[in-house]
């Protein structure tokens, strides 16, 4: 949906991001939802494989992208043998679960040594600084809160943040305040004519991964390694 253009486009910046930390690797994408992920991994990474609880998203990313393969699974209880990728890729998905650290704990088991995990998830400090907003999430994080989790499984743990390019700044800067924020402050179909031709032009070059301020960033991004 048009409405949706500019969450979209900041979860294909950080599958970008994850597509270049997985080049070249045997690549699991944990919670692949609609596919569009995974196919962007599959453009760096030697192999692919894309799971999912939601069998009828599996059946169709499955009709829709073809250079990755998807199979229905339990993200904390994978159906593969330990040490059988290379890389974990799991984006905006440990804010769902009951548990967040049983998929950390999977992606550590799946991981061949010197093996990667990248994952995303929302800046607790600037997405719901004040208590959780989103009814669909059981957890978030700060940068410390995410750092500590993975690093009770991963030995070498590094954070960094989405942020605004130069585009979406000025945007700020004219409006006064943030952009996700203006963004659900109401209703979609409410919004001006200017906000919507502002969403519309969003793309993921407008976002940029970066270790700078990551207190002040929109989402988190961690990349945990194995020890070889």
């Amino acid at each position: 949906m048009p409405e949706e253009n500019y969450w979209f486009c900041r979860h294909v910046a950080a599958y970008r991001f994850a597509a270049r930390c997985a080049r070249g690797l045997r690549t699991l994408d944990a919670g692949c939802g609609e596919g569009y992920g995974a196919d962007i991994l599959a453009a760096e990474a030697r192999e692919v494989l894309a799971v999912d609880l939601d069998e009828a998203v599996v059946r169709r990313a499955r009709t829709r992208y073809r250079r990755a393969s998807f199979e229905p699974a339990d993200l904390v209880a994978l159906p593969f043998p330990g040490g059988s990728f290379e890389a974990v890729v799991s984006l905006q998905v440990i804010e769902h679960l009951p548990r967040p650290e049983d998929l950390v704990r999977e992606a550590a088991r799946v991981l061949a040594p010197g093996g990667l995990l990248v994952t995303s998830t929302p800046n607790r400090l600037t997405f719901s600084p004040n208590g959780l907003r989103n009814p669909f999430h059981t957890f978030e994080f700060a940068p410390g809160e995410l750092r500590a989790l993975l690093a009770r499984h991963f030995p070498r743990v590094g954070v960094l943040g989405t942020a605004h390019g130069p585009r979406l700044r000025a945007v700020e800067a004219a409006i006064r305040g943030t952009l996700p924020e203006r963004l659900i402050a109401q209703p979609a179909p409410e919004w001006p004519r200017w906000l919507r031709a502002v969403v519309a032009r969003v793309r993921a070059s407008d976002f940029a991964v970066s270790p700078r301020r990551v207190e002040r960033s929109l989402d988190l991004i961690a990349v945990a390694r194995r020890p070889r």
